[in-house]
């Protein structure tokens, strides 16, 4: 778990989370959401960054051609500015990645919520050891 995420409760704590239980499994895709959101944020300064080096790049550059650099290095710097203009365009990509990462993260939750909440609350209040998850799915036979 990263050190930068806020803990989630129901999630194991050692390492990786191999519990397949109700709260685990909704702890990790909260996790995952929330992870989502923390790159989306990142790739959003990345980009600002990126997009203010290559306008500075691009100003640098015609600066030089005002005061007859060598061709060469304006050639240079103007080549600078379109890698830093590519790798912007490309962290505005990780960002809509980002985003649909975090909208199928929750709507997965959700779903999962909307799925087996009663059952773990059921299984919770009464007392009961309670089937593996799936025991009562049917199989087609019967």
């Amino acid at each position: 778990m990263s050190d930068n995420l806020p803990a989630i409760p129901g999630m194991n704590t050692g390492g990786a989370s191999t519990g397949n239980g109700f709260l685990a499994l909704a702890g990790r895709t909260a996790q995952l959401a929330a992870s989502a959101l923390f790159l989306k944020e990142g790739m959003h300064l990345l980009r600002s960054h990126m997009q203010a080096n290559a306008t500075a790049a691009m100003r640098l550059s015609e600066m030089c051609g005002q005061a007859e650099v060598e061709p060469r290095f304006t050639s240079m710097i103007e080549d600078t500015s379109a890698a830093l203009t590519a790798v912007a365009e490309a962290s505005g990509e990780m960002v809509n990645a980002a985003d649909a990462v975090d909208t199928d993260a929750r709507g997965f939750n959700q779903a999962h919520e909307r799925e087996y909440r009663p059952g773990y609350e059921a299984s919770n209040g009464s007392g009961v050891r309670q089937a593996k998850p799936g025991f009562y799915r049917r199989t087609g036979r019967r």
